[in-house]
C-alpha cells in the first residue's frame, strides 16, 4: 500500500512511496504528528538522479525490519533537494558543520522544532568501514531521545545556534574592479591543472562558471592566460568519458582528474550552462569542436529531456537495469558485436574502449581524444552504437519542470539557436518560456514564481532566488533574440519580486522570500554551488535589463550585490564564479545595440546574427522594426532605419555612436571576431 507520498508531483518522493517506512513530505503536519506521538523527525534529503540515495533506499528504506524501526521511533520526512533547495541548504550547513563534509542522500536527526541534533549522509545496513549500521543507529539515538532527552536537546540548540552566528564575508562595499578579475585568474591559476585541464584534483566537476568567467575576461583584457585554461578544459571535457559521445550531453562529474569515468547522471543545469560556455568559446575563437559540442548537446536536450509540456525535464539517472553506468559503458566485443570485428576494432582503438575496461567488470567509458581520421566512417560507427544503445533499457529520468534550469536552458537554446541559425533552439525555448508563465507564474498567487511543475500541475513550493534570477536570465536571452518586448516586462516583473521580497537590507539577499515559511534560520549564501547562486543570478540579470531599459536603479541593485566579489575574488574565486561572471558585464559595460528595420528581411538578420556575435561581456540587443511606438522600448526610441535598410546604433555608457547599416563596420566596433559578418 503507498505511503504518504503517493500524492507528490517529486519523482524522487515518488520513487519511495511503495517503501514500507511511513514517509511524508515536510509540512507543519509531520511535525505536529512528532509531537503528539513524542518522537523525534527523521529527515532524508536526496534526490532522483543520486546514485547513493538508490543504494540507501534499497538496502535500508525497502527492508521491512530497518522500516518498522523507523516508523516506531521517528517521523519520517522525505524531501526532494530540487524542489526545496531551501530546506536542503539548511540542513547541509548542519552537516558540514558536525561531519566535515556533505552529500546525498543526507540523514539529519531533529527534534520537535526542526533543530537537527544528529547527521550523516550514507550509512550502510550493516557496519562497514568504521561507520555504524543504519539499525544500530536508530536504536542508540531513539534511546537517547528517550533516556537523554536534555542532552539532546541541548546538542540541537547548539548546533542551530552556530548556524545561526555564521556570518558572510565582511564586504568592502566597492563594486569589483580589473584588479579583482586579475587576482581571480592568478588564483585560478595555481590550482589549475595543467595536464588534463580543469581545476584540482578527483573529483572534477565541470566548472562551468568558471570557464564562463575565464573566456569573458579574456574577451575584455585579451588575456591569454585566461583563454588557455578555458580551452583546455574544455577540449578536455569534450574528449572525455564525462562528455556522450554518442549523442552529447555531459555527465554530472568524473571519478578521476582526467574526466574519464564519470558519475553517468546527467542533469539540465549542468548542460544548460555547458552549453552556453561552449556557444561563447565558438563565439569567441570558431572553434570547430565547441560548434559540434553545441550542436549534439542542444539536440540531446531536445530529444532526452525535453517534456510533452514543452519545459525541460530535470534530469537523467545515473543507474540502469540495477548499475550505474551500465548504459553507457561498452566491452571491445559488444563494440565488435555491433559494427562487426573491422570496425570494432577501429572504434575501439579511436574510443578506447580495452579489454580491461577503463570503468567497471571490463566496460569502459567512451572517448574521443582526438578527431577521426575517417570522418564518414566515424558516423557510420557512432549512428550504429547510437542505434545499438537505443535498444538498451534507459536510465530513469526526473521529468519535473525546475524553474530555474528552465530559465538556463531557455537562455542558451535561444542564444545558441539565434547564432547557428536553428530555429527549432529558439522555438523550444519559446515553448519553455511559455510553460513556465502559463504555470509556474501566478500558480500560487500574485506575480509570484512556483519552483516544479509536472505534467503541467504547479508543485506546492514557491520559488526561491535563484528561480527568480535564472528565470529572468532566460527571459531576457529570448528577448534580445526575437525581439518581443513582453519578455522583458516579464524579466522585469520577476526581479522586482526578487528586490522587493529578497533583498536583506545590505545590499544582498536572501533565499527565500520575506514571507516564506519559516525554517530554523533564513538561508542567505552569495556562493556558488554546482549552479549560479541566487544572489549573482539577479545581479547578473539585473544588469542586463538595466542596460536594455536605461533604468540605472537595477545596475545599483546589481553593484551592492557585487560588491563581495571584491572580498572573494583573490582568495576564493570558485565560490563566486557567476559574481565574477556578472562583474565582467559590470566593468565592460553597457555595450548597448539596437537593431531597427524590416524583421523579415535579410539585412536585419544579418546585422541581428551580427550584433549577438558581439563579445564583450556588457552587450546587450535590442530590436525593432524602426515605427516609432509609445511602449517602444527606450533603447528603440528615435532610432528609424535609414535608407530603407536596416541600421544598427552602438551605444557605450549611455553615449551613441553614429548608425550603420554594414555589417562589417558593425562587427569592428562590438568587437566580433574576424569574417563573421560574412558568415
Amino acid at each position: 500500500m503507498p505511503n504518504r507520498l503517493a500524492q507528490s508531483t517529486s519523482p524522487y518522493l515518488l520513487q519511495h512511496q511503495h517503501n514500507p517506512v511511513d514517509w511524508q513530505e515536510w509540512s507543519d503536519e509531520a511535525f505536529a504528528e512528532a509531537r503528539e506521538r513524542d518522537v523525534p523527525v527523521f529527515l532524508s534529503i536526496g534526490y532522483s538522479a543520486c546514485h547513493w540515495c538508490h543504494v540507501m533506499a534499497h538496502e535500508s528504506f525497502e527492508d521491512e525490519t530497518i522500516a518498522a524501526q523507523l516508523n516506531a521511533s521517528f517521523v519520517c520526512i522525505k524531501v526532494d533537494r530540487e524542489e526545496r533547495p531551501d530546506v536542503d541548504s539548511v540542513y547541509m550547513q548542519a552537516t558540514v558543520a558536525l561531519t566535515g563534509h556533505g552529500g546525498w542522500p543526507m540523514s539529519v536527526f531533529l527534534d520537535h522544532d526542526g533543530r537537527p541534533f544528529y547527521a550523516g549522509t550514507y550509512f550502510p545496513p550493516e557496519p562497514r568501514h568504521g561507520m555504524p549500521s543504519f539499525p544500530q543507529l536508530i536504536d542508540a539515538l531513539s534511546e537517547a531521545w528517550r533516556d537523554r532527552r536534555d542532552d539532546v536537546l541541548s546538542a540541537g540548540a547548539r548546533i542551530t545556534e552556530g548556524l545561526a552566528a555564521r556570518s558572510l564575508p565582511d564586504s568592502s562595499g566597492l563594486t569589483p574592479g580589473l584588479h579583482d578579475l586579475a587576482a581571480a585568474v592568478r588564483s585560478l591559476s595555481r590550482d589549475f591543472d595543467e595536464h588534463q585541464g580543469g581545476f584540482g584534483g578527483a573529483p572534477k566537476f565541470p566548472p562551468s562558471m568558471m570557464l564562463e568567467f575565464l573566456l569573458r575576461y579574456s574577451a575584455l583584457t585579451q588575456d591569454a592566460t585566461a583563454l588557455e585554461m578555458a580551452e583546455q578544459t574544455l577540449e578536455a571535457m569534450a574528449r572525455g568519458g564525462i562528455y556522450d559521445q554518442l549523442v552529447g550531453g555531459f555527465a554530472r562529474y568524473s571519478v578521476d582528474a582526467g574526466w574519464v569515468v564519470p558519475h553517468f547522471e546527467k542533469m539540465l543545469y549542468d548542460n544548460a550552462l555547458l552549453l552556453r560556455v561552449y556557444l561563447h568559446w565558438w563565439r569567441l575563437s570558431g572553434s570547430e569542436l565547441a560548434e559540434r559540442v553545441v550542436r549534439e548537446t542542444a539536440e540531446f536536450l531536445l530529444a532526452d529531456l525535453r517534456t510533452p509540456e514543452g519545459g525541460f525535464a530535470s534530469a537523467l539517472d545515473a543507474d540502469s537495469e540495477g548499475g550505474e553506468g551500465v548504459f553507457y559503458a561498452w566491452s571491445p566485443q559488444q563494440l565488435a558485436d555491433v559494427l562487426g570485428e573491422a570496425d570494432g576494432a577501429w572504434a575501439a582503438s579511436l574510443l578506447r574502449v580495452t579489454a580491461g575496461g577503463t570503468f567497471e567488470h571490463g566496460l569502459s567509458t567512451l572517448q574521443l581524444r582526438r578527431d577521426p581520421d575517417d570522418a564518414a566512417r566515424w558516423e557510420r560507427v557512432r549512428a550504429a552504437l547510437e542505434s545499438s544503445r537505443a535498444g538498451r533499457p534507459r536510465p530513469g529520468r526526473d521529468d519535473k519542470v525546475v524553474a530555474s534550469w528552465n530559465g538556463m536552458a531557455i537562455a542558451a537554446l535561444a542564444e545558441a539557436g539565434a547564432l547557428l541559425g536553428e530555429s527549432t533552439w529558439v522555438e523550444a525555448a519559446l515553448a519553455a518560456a511559455d510553460l513556465l508563465v502559463g504555470v509556474h507564474l501566478g500558480a500560487h498567487g500574485d506575480d509570484r514564481l512556483c519552483r516544479t511543475s509536472r505534467d503541467g500541475r504547479p508543485g506546492d513550493n514557491d520559488g526561491v532566488l535563484d528561480d527568480y534570477g535564472s528565470v529572468a536570465e532566460g527571459f531576457l536571452a529570448l528577448y534580445q533574440v526575437t525581439g518581443d518586448d513582453e519578455w522583458l516586462a516579464f524579466a522585469g516583473i520577476l526581479l522586482d519580486v526578487a528586490v522587493q521580497h529578497f533583498s536583506d537590507g545590505e545590499g544582498g539577499f536572501y533565499d527565500t522570500a520575506d514571507d516564506a515559511p519559516a525554517l530554523i534560520q533564513r538561508p542567505r549564501d552569495p556562493s556558488d554551488n554546482a549552479e549560479p547562486s541566487g544572489w549573482f543570478a539577479v545581479a547578473n540579470a539585473c544588469l542586463t535589463y538595466s542596460a536594455l531599459t536605461g533604468l540605472t536603479e537595477y545596475r545599483e541593485v546589481a553593484e551592492r550585490a557585487l560588491s563581495v566579489v571584491a572580498t572573494l575574488a583573490g582568495r576564493a574565486p570558485r565560490a563566486v564564479g557567476w559574481g565574477l561572471v556578472a562583474s565582467t558585464a559590470l566593468l565592460a559595460g553597457p555595450l548597448e545595440v539596437a537593431v531597427v528595420g524590416d524583421p523579415s528581411s535579410p539585412d536585419f538578420a544579418v546585422l541581428r546574427r551580427v550584433a549577438l556575435m558581439g563579445t564583450s561581456p556588457g552587450l546587450v540587443v535590442a530590436l525593432g522594426d524602426g515605427e516609432p511606438e509609445a511602449d517602444a522600448v527606450p533603447l528603440l526610441r528615435d532610432r528609424p532605419a535609414r535608407a530603407g535598410r536596416a541600421t544598427a546604433y552602438v551605444c557605450r555608457a549611455f553615449a551613441c555612436e553614429a548608425p550603420t547599416s554594414e555589417p562589417v563596420d558593425l562587427a569592428v566596433r562590438i568587437g566580433a571576431r574576424e569574417g563573421v559578418s560574412g558568415e
